[in-house]
This record gives C-alpha cells, structure tokens and sequence, in this order.
C-alpha cells in the first residue's frame, strides 16, 4: 500500500481525503517512482473545487512530484532503477509512489535537489513558457507581474530581470514587497488600488507591452487598462475566480489589444519539447539567476492545512508536500 491525498466529492480543503491506496506496478512503458517531494499549486485548488473536473471521483490530485526510480517496466531505454527524475503537468502527484510514462519525466541533475524539483517543475517550466515562448521577453521591456510574491510570481521576476526587462510587481502586504524587491522586481506595488494608475505614474505614461495575470477575476480589467496599444494580456491563472463575459469590444476600445490564456501542457507536450524547456530552467537555476524558494512545507497527511494557507494568500513562494 502507499499514502495518498485523494478528492472523493468537490468541496473545500476538508474534502482531501488521506487515503491508503494499492502501490501500483510500472506497466509496459512506465517506471515507478518513490516520490520525496510534490508540488502544491492552484491548479490543485481548482480540480478539488470541482473547477476542472477530475476524469472520476474518487481521484487522487496534485501535478508535479520528484522523486526516485524504484522500478522500470518493459521497453523503457534511458532510465534505470535509482535515477532521480521529476515531472511537471500529471495530475496523480499527491502519492507516495506512482508509476509514470517514462517519457512524461525528466531526469534531474546533481545541481538540482528533489525537493527543489518539486517546487519548480510547474511554475519554472510555466515560466519558460511565459517568458520564452508565449511572448518573447526582449530587454527594455517593462512588464507587470501579479501576485509576485507567489511561487510563479517569484520566479518570473528573477528570470524576466535576468532578461533584462524592467517589472512592476504587485503584492498584497510589504512584507511580501521585500521579497519582490530582493527577486529584481524593479518598482512594487502594495494593494490593488487603482493600479492602472500607479502603472502609468511608473511608466510616465507609455503604460506596458504584457502584462502576466494570475488572479484572474478581480484584477481582468485593470490588467487591460495597463497595457500600451496593441499589448498583450497573459491570463494565467483564476485565483479570485474565473474570466468570464469578456467583451471583445473591450480590446478595441482600449488600444487592439490581445488576450492569451495559455496552457502549460501545449508547450511541454511532446518530450523533447518538456526535454528543451526543462534543460533551460535547470540552467537559469543552476546559474543563480533564478533562486528555488520554498517558502513552507507540510507532510503529505496535512494536505489541507497546506491549501488553506495557499487560498489565504499567507503562502510566500513554492509549498511543497513530502511524505509523512
């Protein structure tokens, strides 16, 4: 048997289940992996709300894990029993052991801890993405970044400043201002009020070419009124809930504007499209300019209490779950 943290019906933190489940075998094509360390990222929130549908209840939630090879079915090359391995985007990682498509991991180098791993497949690699091929970030370019305290938020501003773009962060005390600031996040803004301003105040007027949006809701429209004619609005996440009844005449009115919401998975799906990406992170982490910062860490069994502080907005960069 092993651990695992399952969703038997949607609902709140107190709808995760720690269950005991069969430790399953590696079929044709698959390793399993002894799990050290999963992510905890709001795309779990929204399939335990029942935002995204789950394929059948009860199921087993969480997308990202690091761990060790246990055992390597038939037909897989490249991988041997003791590897350390990770993966970004399967939902299942809530689990002590798990068997995988080998192709679905990435092997991690010596630089990179498991727990590390954990806590920056997903949003480094979403990162990657943001930054390198849903818009290529070109130096000089000031962008703004909401929610920048978050794990995502964090590591787009080390990587963006890297790049050399000048970024407006948001966040929503000072305490998490400092930690914006040290992560190269050139202005910070505290609170939500009246941000387009504040943007155009920073900008003397130009206002910005992207802007990288993870609240979702409650920040959609001031996302829009920060941008600069023909600019780019990067819906990412709906932490205040989703995006809907968006008039398109909106982005004609404000300048020909664009809108992506875009998906992980579309960047990463093939394997040597998640090989590339995951080559680049690991090199930006392994150069230093991009710090891994796990802000808390809870046992597999305290699940809840670790998506209680995430929705509370009381989390400072990557959570992580390890086994009890």
């Amino acid at each position: 048997m092993t651990n695992s943290v399952r969703v038997h019906a949607y609902g709140g933190p107190e709808a995760l289940s720690f269950d005991q489940i069969p430790k399953p075998a590696p079929a044709t094509g698959e390793i399993l992996i002894r799990q050290e360390a999963m992510g905890v990222n709001f795309i779990d929130v929204y399939y335990r709300t029942g935002l995204y549908k789950l394929p059948n209840l009860p199921s087993v939630i969480g997308m990202e894990a690091a761990g060790i090879v246990e055992r390597v079915g038939a037909e897989v090359s490249g991988i041997a029993v003791g590897d350390r391995v990770a993966y970004p985007t399967q939902l299942g990682a809530y689990v002590t052991h798990r068997s995988i498509a080998a192709d679905l991991v990435v092997k991690l180098p010596d630089s990179i801890s498991t727990r590390q791993a954990a806590a920056m497949m997903l949003r480094g690699l979403t990162v990657q993405a943001l930054l390198r091929q849903v818009r290529a970030l070109q130096p000089g370019d000031t962008i703004l970044v909401h929610a920048a305290a978050g794990g995502v938020g964090l590591m787009l501003c080390q990587w963006a400043a890297h790049l050399g773009a000048e970024v407006i962060g948001i966040v929503s005390t000072e305490a998490k201002a400092e930690r914006v600031r040290a992560s190269g996040a050139a202005h910070v803004l505290v609170g939500y009020n009246d941000v387009p301003a504040q943007v155009r105040r920073i900008t003397g007027g130009a206002m910005v070419p992207v802007v990288y949006d993870s609240v979702g809701k409650d920040t959609f429209v001031d996302s829009l009124d920060c941008l600069s004619p023909r600019g780019l609005m990067v819906s990412y996440g709906n932490a205040s809930g989703e995006v809907t009844d968006v008039a398109l005449r909106m982005l004609a009115a404000r300048g020909s504007l664009y809108v992506t919401r875009p998906k992980l998975a579309t960047f990463i799906g093939r394997p040597e499209q998640l090989r590339s990406a995951s080559a680049e992170l690991f090199d930006v982490v392994a150069s230093g300019a991009l710090t891994i910062d796990i802000g808390q860490q809870f046992p597999l069994s305290q699940t809840a209490e670790a998506h209680r502080a995430l929705e509370s907005r009381a989390t400072v960069g990557s959570t992580i779950l390890v086994p009890d």
